[in-house]
């Protein structure tokens, strides 16, 4: 069985904030997959169904943001599950909003949900980080984290939470790096796996790992006579040069 945990502070007065973008992607797994209807348990709202054929469970903690781990620990001492059977989704400051990381333990990085989840759960769980942004400046971050999400965040919002629903089942399958290669597709970006080929100054591709001495070296040059006249003059000249 796995627990997809959504973090984020209960009422409607946070429901449209950026630190609950937690709630709304469990809220989208839970619209685009057969799940039972949202119930009150373990003090917080969870709903059972399937995903990839295994039991999942998604809870949105209702002990608001800073105690979620009391929720979850619950839920997983009630089904007697390891870190390894959870999966947390969260908002990130420190990543581009739009951006998606999913990774295995970790520190908490400041935020007051992750950190009461390790506290309750362990820490060798899985971690999806949602980027929000960052305002810029320290004095506005709190602002920036209780506020709504803009009309403009629409944008990369709903392909984000979309796809995460429409691929949630690859979180069963722990197909990580797969799912964020979707992820950063669907919001225009490129596959993980993809390296962009690095530019020359005038905008000319170079192909990715070749320094410019090797590309200097395999570029076209004229190919030197090696028998007749012309071969022999330039031999007197410059001699046999490596042998």
């Amino acid at each position: 069985m796995l627990i997809i945990a959504g973090l984020g502070n209960p009422g409607a007065k946070y429901a449209g904030n950026r630190h609950n973008i937690g709630f709304m992607a469990v809220d989208a797994i839970h619209r685009r997959h057969s799940f039972s209807p949202w119930s009150k348990k373990f003090r917080g709202e969870i709903a059972e169904g399937e995903l990839a054929g295994e039991k999942v469970l998604l809870i949105k903690p209702q002990t608001y943001m800073n105690l979620s781990g009391e929720a979850v620990g619950e839920a997983m001492r009630f089904y007697k599950l390891q870190p390894a059977d959870l999966v947390a989704i969260y908002d990130e400051l420190d990543l581009p909003a739009g951006k998606a990381r999913l990774k295995t333990g970790g520190g908490h990085g400041g935020h007051n949900g992750i950190r009461s989840l390790d506290a309750h759960c362990g820490k060798e769980y899985r971690r999806l980080r949602l980027g929000i942004g960052h305002p810029g400046v320290k004095e506005m971050v709190q602002n920036h984290v209780l506020g709504d999400f803009a009309k403009a965040d629409r944008d990369w919002l709903e392909p984000l939470l979309d796809t995460l629903a429409d691929n949630a089942e690859m979180l069963v399958r722990n197909e990580d790096s797969q799912l964020m290669n979707k992820i950063a597709l669907a919001l225009g970006g490129q596959a993980e796996e993809e390296k962009p080929r690095r530019e020359s100054k005038d905008g000319e591709k170079k192909p990715a790992g070749q320094s410019h001495i090797r590309q200097a070296r395999s570029s076209n040059q004229p190919k030197l006579p090696a028998t007749g006249p012309m071969a022999e003059m330039l031999k007197k000249m410059f001699g046999n040069k490596g042998e």
